[in-house]
């Protein structure tokens, strides 16, 4: 019998009796308290520090334990970028720290006070989402949101939070430690609307809660965050159609249009509108409310057509174009493109290919019953544009203006954005009525400063780019492309209807490119944390397939 107890204590030994989580031979087990922090690198109370552990024991000490004796730790040729954070704006800071790999981000700095425990972390995690809801609902690009996500966790002192932003979800992951459980949310943005008085609110908030100076507890945040999604639009509904009605007008002014025109643009849109409002309320969709108030102009344009007046009835189509055609949404896709978010990029160009159609379904739905009934359009006089340069450079402000409120922009807004515009449509007209320069190229550089100017104004009052560029750009979109092409298309001549609509369509991405790359030529202006020069940033590299 003792042999055979011999025999079993000489028997080779189970991989349990090797885990880290097994007493080494000779210890006493002790008590373990709940409270008592542990760590499993730490050498358990009683255990001997003079014998040499075993090699691949848990508790053994590195070879490179002794900070003389460790290798040199590898650093990029350029170094790591230092940062003064303190010294842009939270969106420049969080953009940066984005763009760096997570093991050299900085340590946050904790913005606002939490109690003793820690911070909420349920809480701050769905306050941040819901932040970005308000943000990626309002037309924000994604980038921007999940700057504005990264503040506002780092500040209520979440440092390892990655967010994640798509067309239509919206979710946040964050790591306690490394090997703590992570706590993850999300959030799904349903509905989605057009409200740069609410975004530019929303701005505000991110940017106290992102402030040293000023104390905001999660109880404030929330309780702003309700009153912003309480508050009331800036205009009421009858100035929302009347400003449909005169960006139409001011619109076929534009383009050539006269006092008959511009008043039958403008009922035209009006009753667009309303049509629009009308299924709205009825719970059709978004393509149905594009199809409907695209009709009116069109047969008001034919109409006027048909009455054998002296007019450019083309006008009233192509200013009825200019109220519906979706550069908000051209732009925001393109700009998540160019800065790596494909699929919100991909999604939003998809809800832009919809609405588009919507618009030509319902055009070519009047063209064709005006041809049927001897209506005699004339392709020829739609580009045919006279050059007015002072009535276009005030019909191209109205037409800003008016496209502001429709945005439901802040009153202290509009006038800057109405200049920003004026100074687009001159920098147009200049290079392609008066250089003979074409107008894409044209179309690209007159959007190119506006992103510049609307960054730098964006960036002197800490705010949203979006209200000073999205309105901006109205007078450069491509009406007069895109009704030649329809009116092509609805006479039967399908090749070159389709080569205008290619057209209109390289003008809106000539607008979006442009856009995009006056808000980055705004960067060599200010100061950006962590990147002295372009080469040294980060995000160009993040899309080169290494």
């Amino acid at each position: 019998m003792a042999e055979a107890d011999g025999a079993e204590d000489r028997k080779p030994q189970s991989d349990e009796a090797h885990s880290a989580f097994t007493p080494p031979p000779g210890m006493e087990p002790d008590v373990f308290e709940e409270d008592q922090p542990t760590s499993e690198f730490a050498r358990p109370a009683g255990a001997d520090p003079v014998a040499p552990e075993p090699e691949g024991s848990a508790f053994a000490a590195p070879a490179t334990y002794r900070a003389a004796q460790s290798p040199p730790a590898y650093t990029p040729g350029q170094g790591f970028p230092v940062a003064q954070m303190k010294e842009s704006p939270w969106q420049d800071r969080m953009r940066t720290m984005l763009r760096m790999p997570v093991d050299v981000r900085p340590v946050p700095e904790l913005v606002q006070r939490h109690s003793e425990t820690g911070p909420a972390v349920g809480r701050v995690l769905d306050l941040t989402l819901r932040i970005g809801e308000l943000l990626l609902a309002g037309g924000e690009g994604a980038e921007d949101v999940e700057a504005a996500m990264f503040a506002v966790a780092r500040s209520y002192g979440l440092d390892r939070c990655e967010p994640t932003v798509t067309f239509t979800m919206l979710s946040i992951t964050h790591h306690p430690s490394l090997v703590g459980d992570p706590v993850s949310a999300s959030r799904t943005v349903r509905r989605r609307g057009t409200d740069y008085n609410r975004l530019a609110a929303v701005f505000r908030l991110v940017d106290d809660i992102s402030a040293h100076e000023i104390d905001v507890t999660l109880e404030e945040a929330y309780r702003r965050l309700a009153e912003i999604r309480r508050n009331r639009h800036p205009y009421p509904g009858w100035m929302l159609t009347a400003s449909a009605g005169l960006l139409a007008g001011a619109a076929s002014t534009l383009v050539g249009g006269g006092v008959l025109v511009f008043f039958a643009a403008a009922i035209g849109a009006v009753l667009g509108d309303r049509l629009a409002w009308l299924c709205a309320g009825r719970g059709l969709p978004e393509f149905y409310q594009f199809v409907v108030a695209a009709m009116p102009p069109a047969a008001l344009g034919v109409a006027l057509n048909m009455t054998g007046i002296d007019v450019k009835a083309s006008a009233v189509i192509t200013g009825g174009l200019f109220a519906l055609l979706p550069g908000r949404a051209v732009v925001a896709a393109v700009q998540d493109g160019l800065t790596g978010y494909y699929i919100t990029a991909s999604a939003r160009l998809l809800e832009v290919m919809y609405l588009f159609i919507g618009i030509i379904m319902g055009v070519l739905v009047v063209l064709y019953m005006g041809l049927q009934f001897d209506a005699s359009p004339r392709p020829e006089e739609v580009l045919q544009i006279q050059q007015r340069p002072l009535i276009q450079i005030a019909a191209s402000m109205v037409l800003v203006f008016t496209f502001a409120i429709l945005l439901q922009q802040e009153r202290s807004t509009v006038l800057i954005v109405t200049l920003n515009g004026a100074v687009a449509w001159v920098t147009f007209g200049a290079l392609h009525y008066a250089g003979g320069i074409p107008p894409v190229p044209s179309t690209a550089i007159a959007a190119g400063l506006v992103g510049l100017f609307g960054q730098l104004f964006s960036r002197y009052r800490f705010a949203s780019a979006l209200p000073y560029v999205t309105a901006a750009i109205g007078p450069l979109l491509p009406g007069s492309a895109v009704y030649y092409g329809l009116l092509l298309i609805a006479e039967n001549r399908l090749n070159e209807g389709l080569g205008s609509l290619v057209n209109a369509a390289a003008i809106a991405l000539a607008i979006a490119i442009g856009v995009n790359l006056g808000s980055e030529a705004s960067r060599l202006f200010m100061r950006i944390p962590g990147a002295t020069s372009a080469a040294k940033r980060r995000a160009a590299k993040r899309t080169r397939g290494f």
